[in-house]
């Protein structure tokens, strides 16, 4: 093979490494809200990947020009009258230069104004109003087409469900970006902390993740905000320059970003977003977008395949630290997902020490070729975990050795395998120690069975002892046994037996989700169990049945039919059966308690003591209705700490206010 031959076939595997990562990054990003690299991680991979392709002679592919895709499964699709594209990111001043001055000769003009506004770290929404009301909430999809969230929307506060006043078009979208605040995302954190629960990574990733939700109850619960700054479809057209729209949406009375600028040069532009990056803002900001101010301008300079070529994003960077990686480690995950992990030695970036990094999977390990022992470059981007982004290679040891990932379980040594169109390799054995101490970590969580007397370290005792090696297990514990292990009397050990015992009888859709099927969360779960109403009709649903149900994708129907045709699952779940356990979907009856039939309910604000999705679901059951905004049919709105203008709508209108314990005597609890 020539010289030229081999590298071309370098190139080749380098091309088709960076399009599995690139997919894989894109899918994690859009469809889950659960990145696990940053913003500036994620751009290099592409920058990358499009030096390859053009070594290798090849034109922009589909991959290049994709802007994402986050529609999601039972949200009706709508298109846009105006196309929602990505923006094109910037690093640095003299990219922004350049910017300026390809425009110039675009445009054939060197005096332009630009409009220079926060970039928020959220999830971007187009709002369409017809003669100046509200109909509908789309997110930006894959920017032709998006999902259909009016109803979520419908419970943040800052939207307005009719424009009074000032110029109103006939047909209008107004786009913006809806957030949650460092302190809300504190507080449901500080909560799950409580529960024994994993926190959340980031608030754009909760608030993305949460107007995504099928369940507008907690969309409600957790204390969503929007701010609006751009302008897309309008008939007919009204205003001259951008800055005066967005003048106009907060004379309407809509929530704007703060701290925009009108710029007319590189200085006063570089100015503007060095005074962004030093604000103290209510969401999280991740750089600073740059917009002609005129929109004939803008018309004039179009478009890219997937950009606007008006405006960029100029980004900030990430803080980075310099460090040794000590080691490689292989984590294992609920699942069977083996997960690289750098241990380092210790680095201050970012406000906090730093001593482990994600390594992402196997390809990623390769792609950069990390090694151990290796000086490193580690990112921090926001409240991302840390990350590994380059390798130092003039400080590499000559005897480096390149690291080979194992062919082996690191827990069990049962051979890994990797599923066709995945990145991560997984160990298929289900007895594998580390996935049955998290598998009962999540059936025991508060989501699923709600043990709430059992935590990780009682677990780890109870797996090491061998007296728990399966989740049928738990309901076999005695008193005595408990009472064996350390840190155990007897208050602490009945407690835990009384916890186990109550858990027999929660709902169906907790059993199901505490099987920890893959891809199958809370939602999915209530929707399973709504529509088949056992276990047993569930494990004999085959593919067509399950994918036709409204809210169940692709993805979820193959892994429940894969989930009932393993025979050690259907053995647990008749185990979980003979033990007591709920497995079918109770029936309500005519004697059931109605005693709030036809009254309609308001949440708002943060209760002591319960989740509003909680109480939510208490009135409901007792044939109430709870809705989103407070009008003249509302009979109760129920109140908690920090509430909103839904408060002081319901005194206009004179509508009766309950606190907590208000809510919980209509509801006859304690």
């Amino acid at each position: 093979m020539s010289s030229e031959q081999e590298e071309a076939k370098r190139y080749q595997e380098e091309r088709d490494l960076l399009k599995r990562q690139i997919e894989y990054h894109n899918e994690l990003y859009h469809q889950r809200s659960a990145p696990e690299i940053s913003d500036g991680e994620y751009d290099r991979l592409k920058v990358r990947y499009e030096e390859v392709i053009h070594k290798l002679g090849q034109d922009e592919d589909q991959l290049t020009l994709s802007i994402g895709d986050d529609r999601s499964q039972g949200f009706q699709k709508v298109r846009h009258l105006e196309a929602m594209g990505s923006l094109d990111n910037t690093y640095s001043k003299d990219e922004l230069r350049a910017f300026t001055e390809r425009l110039e000769r675009l445009l054939g003009k060197s005096e332009f104004e630009f409009l220079v506004q926060p970039k928020i770290d959220g999830l971007a929404i187009s709002l369409t109003y017809e003669k100046g009301k509200f109909v509908r909430a789309v997110t930006r999809g894959n920017g032709v087409e998006g999902d259909d969230v009016t109803r979520n929307m419908e419970s943040i506060e800052g939207l307005i469900t009719e424009l009074q006043g000032g110029p109103l078009p006939d047909v209008l979208e107004i786009r913006g970006e809806v957030f949650m605040t460092s302190h809300e995302f504190e507080r449901i954190n500080r909560q799950r902390d409580k529960e024994g629960l994993s926190r959340y990574a980031n608030p754009r990733n909760l608030a993305s993740g949460t107007i995504k939700l099928l369940d507008k109850n907690i969309v409600a619960e957790r204390q969503l905000h929007v701010r609006l700054y751009g302008l897309g479809f309008c008939e007919p057209s009204i205003w001259q320059n951008l800055s005066e729209f967005t003048d106009q949406l907060a004379e309407w009375g809509f929530p704007t970003v703060e701290g925009s600028a009108v710029c007319r040069d590189l200085p006063s532009i570089w100015n503007a977003i060095e005074d962004i990056g030093s604000a103290d803002l209510p969401y999280e900001t991740d750089g600073a977008v740059v917009k002609l101010n005129n929109l004939l301008d803008q018309k004039d300079a179009g478009w890219t395949a997937k950009a606007p070529r008006w405006a960029i994003a100029y980004k900030f960077e990430a803080e980075k630290g310099y460090t040794r990686l000590l080691r490689i480690q292989l984590k294992v995950g609920r699942t069977g997902a083996i997960t690289p992990v750098a241990e380092l030695e210790p680095v201050f970036i970012a406000g906090s020490t730093v001593s482990r990094a994600t390594l992402h999977n196997a390809d990623e390990v390769t792609r950069k070729d990390i090694r151990e022992g290796d000086w490193v470059e580690i990112e921090k981007a926001g409240e991302i975990i840390p990350q590994v982004v380059k390798v130092d290679l003039e400080k590499r040891e000559p005897d480096s050795q390149k690291y080979v990932f194992p062919e082996e379980c690191p827990a069990c040594s049962t051979t890994l395998i990797k599923p066709v169109g995945e990145v991560v390799w997984r160990c298929p054995n289900a007895q594998c120690p580390p996935q049955v101490s998290r598998r009962i970590e999540h059936f025991v969580s508060k989501p699923c069975l709600n043990i709430d007397s059992i935590g990780p370290s009682i677990i780890e005792q109870l797996i090491e002892s061998e007296m728990v090696k399966t989740l049928s297990d738990l309901y076999r514990l005695e008193l005595e046994q408990l009472l064996a292990l350390e840190r155990f009397a007897e208050k602490s050990a009945t407690n835990l037996i009384d916890s186990v015992e109550n858990s027999k009888s929660q709902p169906l859709w907790r059993l199901i989700h505490g099987l920890g099927i893959l891809h199958v969360g809370a939602t999915a779960s209530k929707l399973l169990a709504k529509e088949f109403g056992s276990l047993a009709r569930i494990s004999e649903a085959d593919y067509d049945q399950l994918i036709g149900i409204d809210g169940i994708g692709g993805v979820i129907a193959e892994s429940v039919v894969q989930f009932f045709q393993d025979d050690a699952n259907i053995a647990l779940i008749a185990e979980l059966k003979s033990l007591g356990l709920n497995v079918e979907e109770e029936i309500e009856t005519g004697s059931s308690s109605k005693n709030l039939e036809g009254k309609v309910f308001v949440l708002t604000g943060t209760l002591p003591d319960f989740g509003r999705s909680e109480i939510a679901e208490r009135i409901e059951q007792q044939g109430g209705k709870v809705n989103s905004g407070v009008s003249k049919k509302t009979d109760y709105v129920v109140t908690g700490e920090s509430a909103g203008s839904k408060l002081e709508k319901a005194r206009s209108l004179g509508i009766e206010i309950l606190d907590q314990s208000g809510i919980l005597a209509l509801l006859n609890e304690d």
